[in-house]
């Protein structure tokens, strides 16, 4: 599905396509705060989990 729309509000598009000097960070506050936003549908929920 690369390169479709799609890809176009997924985290890892949005990860993979910065620069690859510039870090990414997230803290845990910012974590629960995607989470809480993902369970409302604020956010796209996403797609890949930890097994």
């Amino acid at each position: 599905m690369q390169h479709t729309p799609v890809c176009d509000d997924c985290v890892v598009t949005f990860l993979c396509s910065r620069e690859p000097d510039e870090a990414v960070i997230i803290d845990l506050d910012e974590l629960r705060a995607v989470r809480m936003l993902s369970e409302a549908g604020l956010v796209p929920r996403l797609r890949h989990s930890a097994r």
